[in-house]
């Protein structure tokens, strides 16, 4: 077998499907972007696109499937999104009720499902210009906190940003705002740098999804928008039932990252 960050998205996917790969997704497929997934009943959708609009910095909108349609046609053309993700959230009125490996025996002819851009995407770039994932080099899912920054609401949706983290070194910190600013389809740019205390995170080891990582003497922690949002506001929201992806076990799609930069 290819090694992980060589592997074909569809040979991925593939991998997934037959239940072979339930882990995190960082550095898999590299040069292809990733996404999270959010699925709910058709009356919730318009306010969650609603929400999606009036927040692009951490829920920035891919791909929208049609009512009850689980194959994509953008992201990927042969994806079926109720097995090809490594790990799916079951919330029943907000509360995390089961986590999966197929949704195919629980899905609802009326579910919409939403995939948004993921900061995986831009780790590659990072790395070609020689700033390293430490996340990656640890073999962890990246670290993810709750935040006080407050998402404009929309209809029955509302919450916190949720972030990544990546430690960055001080003499790289502008290479990798130029770098992630390119990519506004997948976050964008820090939404905060340095002092974690100040966007309300009091613990920078106590991760709330995710795994701790080292920072090194000589780096600043550096915080980006994170497509788990969603996952925060359905907490609030309590909607019968949504489909989330596992945090960090993302959609690997078709699509390239640079094709994404000039979404």
């Amino acid at each position: 077998m290819k090694s992980m960050k060589d592997i074909t998205p569809k040979d991925f996917r593939r991998l997934v499907r037959e239940g072979r790969w339930q882990q995190p997704t960082a550095g898999v497929s590299m040069g292809y972007a990733q996404m999270n997934l959010v699925i709910l009943p058709e009356r919730y959708a318009f306010d969650f696109l609603l929400f999606c609009q009036r927040n692009p910095k951490p829920c920035p909108v891919i791909e929208v499937l049609e009512k009850g349609q689980y194959l994509t046609f953008l992201s990927a053309r042969d994806a079926d999104i109720r097995t090809d993700i490594p790990g799916y959230n079951i919330y029943i009125k907000g509360s995390l009720h089961s986590t999966r490996w197929d949704i195919s025996d629980i899905w609802q002819p009326d579910f919409v499902t939403f995939l948004i851009g993921c900061s995986f995407s831009f780790e590659d770039a990072l790395m070609r210009a020689g700033i390293s994932i430490r996340h990656i080099d640890e073999g962890k899912n990246v670290p993810m906190y709750i935040t006080n920054l407050e998402c404009i609401p929309a209809g029955i949706f509302h919450g916190p940003y949720v972030v990544t983290m990546r430690p960055i070194p001080r003499d790289r910190l502008f290479k990798a705002i130029q770098i992630t600013s390119r990519y506004a389809s997948v976050h964008g740019g820090p939404v905060h740098i340095g002092k974690p205390e100040l966007i309300g995170i009091k613990d920078i080891d106590s991760p709330d999804f995710g795994d701790p990582v080292t920072i090194k003497e000589g780096e600043i922690p550096v915080f980006w928008a994170c497509g788990v949002t969603p996952q925060s506001v359905v907490m609030n929201a309590k909607p019968d039932i949504c489909i989330t992806h596992k945090p960090g076990h993302m959609f690997v799609s078709d699509l390239l990252n640079e094709e994404i930069a000039t979404f």
